[in-house]
């Protein structure tokens, strides 16, 4: 796993358990949920691409870095992708986002898509995908596929949660995508969800079942 970031700082640690209890209420999921984005968005970023420019200073002009935000797209797996979309946003508004619809088969757990929307010259870009479980991998795998066909500079995939069956389907089809987690949890069960996890993560954070 030499490619996984396990981003276990006090704080992400300390929210995470209060998201996986099962009483925890849908407000305060999605809460939650937003609060490890922001502080996971800080790790995911650390190498970002970043640009100098001219500012004045109350006492006098000088270059000054910033980041180069128009060069970095957030790519959001619909749906429960959307939770970790709006932490990262917070963080770097500047961002571009994009979309991919995929749902997963319930008799294969294979992943079909039924939506790609990007921004313009993805070629010229760094990618970070979305997601807040990498549990199958097969959701990531095929997200990460097509998102190759455009030839980004690079791609990341940040989850809250995986297994180590996730990590060995996502590091055997694409090695080159560093994996960034807030935990690495015990295995799968038979219906491809993470054990002990926190459940159905989209259904959690938009309160549906």
């Amino acid at each position: 796993m030499s490619n996984v970031h396990l981003v276990d700082h006090p704080l992400v640690q300390h929210k995470l358990t209060l998201m996986r209890r099962k009483d925890a209420s849908t407000n305060s999921f999605r809460r939650l949920l937003n609060e490890i984005s922001m502080l996971m968005a800080y790790e995911v970023t650390r190498d970002m691409a970043m640009q100098e420019i001219e500012i004045e200073t109350p006492l006098e002009t000088m270059q000054a870095k910033v980041i180069d935000g128009k060069k970095l797209v957030f790519v959001s797996i619909l749906r429960a992708g959307t939770g970790i979309l709006d932490g990262m946003l917070s963080v770097v508004p500047g961002a571009r986002v994009g979309h991919i619809g995929l749902y997963r088969d319930p008799k294969t757990l294979t992943a079909v898509e039924y939506y790609f929307k990007m921004p313009s010259e993805m070629s010229e870009r760094d990618i970070v995908v979305v997601d807040p479980m990498l549990a199958t991998g097969n959701s990531a795998v095929a997200a990460v596929d097509r998102l190759k066909e455009l030839r980004p500079k690079s791609i990341k995939f940040v989850c809250l949660l995986t297994c180590p069956e996730g990590v060995k389907t996502m590091q055997e089809a694409h090695p080159d995508v560093p994996i960034y987690t807030a935990a690495i949890d015990r295995e799968l069960n038979d219906h491809g969800y993470i054990l002990p996890g926190l459940g159905d993560a989209g259904d959690r954070i938009f309160g549906t079942k």
